[in-house]
């Protein structure tokens, strides 16, 4: 697989040229990162003191030359205007940003009519294996049971609450019947009132480099549930990316996130 990074030069880029690297199956075919930034024309494996042969880029023509799929943890409007790209042509994409609005999702599915998309809040094999335990969990929790999403993350990120904990309040609210955008509650300040039983209250957390833990808490009368996922590493969301791009490999078009890899739909 010929795979090009986006932000290669940020945290997570770095792990995902690693992975791409140490993988046997793939081959890093290009890397970018934002015009101006002091990468630019570096060797991408520099930081581990070897040589790949592949230069960071600025201009989408030179990165993607030779790639046929593009990984891309970045912001929404950097993603949007790569996808744009990718789609014209026909470079397939594993997209882990998160922070879209309506109108960048929109794009995205519009986009997958032309090539094949994976687009997942997270890419953790475990974070997507949790989502199907909390589907599990909601339908059998479904009365009596308040329902609050605890995320922490590293001071650096910019987003809240997280992509994750978001998709967590989806697969929730999806499996009780509810739409979120009804029942979410992000912030309680003052003389809030009593708890509405039918919400989904969100709780962040920012500081030093928590890379990204994840609680849910089903808190009933006499009992509390609590099904967590904490990352120490983010070796396993660029392991998991390489797994999606395994699972496009036969496809054309689409669009796809995690559950459809691990078969978990």
């Amino acid at each position: 697989m010929k795979i090009a990074v986006a932000g290669a030069s940020g945290r997570m880029g770095r792990m995902l040229v690693e992975a791409i690297l140490n993988a046997d199956d793939a081959v890093l075919a290009g890397a970018l990162d934002v015009p101006g930034a002091p990468c630019i024309g570096t060797d991408a494996a520099a930081f581990l003191g070897k040589s790949s042969g592949v230069a960071i880029e600025s201009e989408l023509v030179k990165g993607l030359a030779n790639a046929e799929y593009l990984i891309d943890f970045t912001r929404p409007e950097g993603t949007l205007q790569h996808l744009e790209y990718c789609t014209a042509h026909g470079i397939k994409m594993i997209i882990g940003t998160t922070g879209f609005d309506e109108a960048g999702k929109a794009s995205i599915l519009a986009a997958s009519k032309k090539t094949a998309l994976m687009f997942a809040p997270n890419m953790s094999v475990g974070v997507n294996v949790t989502m199907k335990l909390l589907e599990m969990a909601a339908k059998s929790f479904s009365e009596g049971y308040d329902i609050e999403i605890i995320e922490a993350h590293h001071r650096h990120k910019v987003d809240a609450p997280s992509g994750t904990a978001i998709k967590m309040g989806e697969v929730i609210a999806n499996a009780l019947g509810r739409d979120l955008k009804d029942v979410a509650v992000y912030a309680r300040e003052g003389v809030t009132g009593e708890r509405d039983p039918s919400s989904i209250g969100f709780a962040t957390i920012r500081g030093g480099d928590i890379v990204g833990d994840h609680t849910v808490l089903f808190a009933g009368i006499g009992e509390r549930i609590e099904i967590s996922h904490k990352s120490s590493s983010r070796a396993t969301y660029a392991h998991g990316s390489l797994r999606a791009a395994r699972f496009l490999a036969n496809k054309t078009t689409g669009l796809y996130d995690m559950q459809d890899v691990l078969g978990l739909r």
